[in-house]
């Protein structure tokens, strides 16, 4: 019946109150223009048709961090609240998670990326999360993530295979699907590497990438204490792309980012049980999620 969403951002991701760059305003130099960090905002409502959406973004004067850019600024983080509480949904309904969309989407595009992100990784509807074996050391899972990035670019679907180690909390993606329509392509090798690259480095930030700081400065200054994904880590990839001569080029730097945590952490639902709401998964936020989980 309803959709309401609320997020508290910085407000000089709103491209409008830029700040200073550090090192030249230790210099003393005068800046005019200065650091933004993207337009944060975007995709915080979804993009399924719903009767009453309500989207709302608190813009916050003061922040005790400087936010800069990284891929696909805030569309991670918002497809992430968006994707999980959309399966959310589905699995409270006890239905189908890709029925579940299907039947409140209406873009073409975005059903055909659907459809075809489902059909690549053999989905087999059923609610989620399925039924583990209480013994099993080794829980596996599937999940769905869909985003029409900004609601006027390229339209992905992205599925995901995955394994929870029950004792340790450790997550293993062992197979991601990506659909993935941008318009006209120009050079296809080149968006598959483009694509590629966005679902390494978004997984490498969902399982393992956190900045920490204390009251003073970032803390995580060194590869031992700010860990990325590593070679044998790395899952099995398959893009479909979709090529549409007739449709103008939209990019694809960015929107295979977007659905990447989102996947994830429904597979991992659909595995354990358990919903993960907070980034990065390492092992002992994944097990404690598991512990308070009364179906895992």
């Amino acid at each position: 019946m309803a959709w309401a969403a609320q997020a508290w951002l910085p407000a000089n991701t709103a491209g409008l109150p830029h700040i200073p760059l550090l090192a030249p305003e230790a210099a003393g130099i005068e800046q005019s223009l200065g650091q933004a960090s993207g337009q944060i905002q975007q995709n915080t409502d979804p993009p399924y048709r719903i009767p009453n959406v309500e989207a709302v973004v608190h813009w916050l004067r003061d922040t005790p961090l400087r936010p800069s850019n990284i891929r696909a600024p805030g569309k991670i983080a918002n497809t992430f609240a968006t994707e999980s509480f959309f399966d959310e949904l589905a699995a409270a309904a006890g239905k189908d998670a890709l029925a579940f969309r299907l039947r409140y989407l209406t873009d073409p595009r975005g059903i055909e990326v659907l459809r075809r992100a489902a059909a690549r990784l053999g989905w087999n509807p059923r609610p989620s999360p399925q039924r583990a074996d209480p013994k099993g050391s080794v829980l596996r899972g599937r999940g769905l993530a869909y985003v029409h990035y900004k609601h006027d670019e390229a339209y992905v679907a992205m599925g995901m295979e995955v394994e929870v180690e029950r004792a340790s909390g450790r997550v293993r993606v062992r197979r991601v699907v990506c659909a993935h329509d941008c318009g006209l392509i120009i050079n296809p090798d080149g968006l598959r590497s483009q694509i590629e690259g966005c679902i390494i480095q978004t997984l490498s930030r969902a399982l393992l990438e956190e900045v920490t700081f204390d009251r003073s400065r970032v803390t995580s200054v060194d590869w031992a204490s700010y860990p990325i994904l590593k070679f044998p880590d790395v899952p099995v990839i398959e893009i479909e792309l979709i090529d549409r001569p007739d449709e103008p080029p939209v990019g694809a730097g960015e929107p295979a980012s977007a659905p990447v945590a989102a996947a994830l952490a429904n597979a991992i639902f659909d595995a354990t049980g358990a919903r993960l709401r907070t980034v990065p998964f390492r092992p002992n936020r994944v097990k404690a999620a598991l512990e308070a989980s009364p179906s895992s």
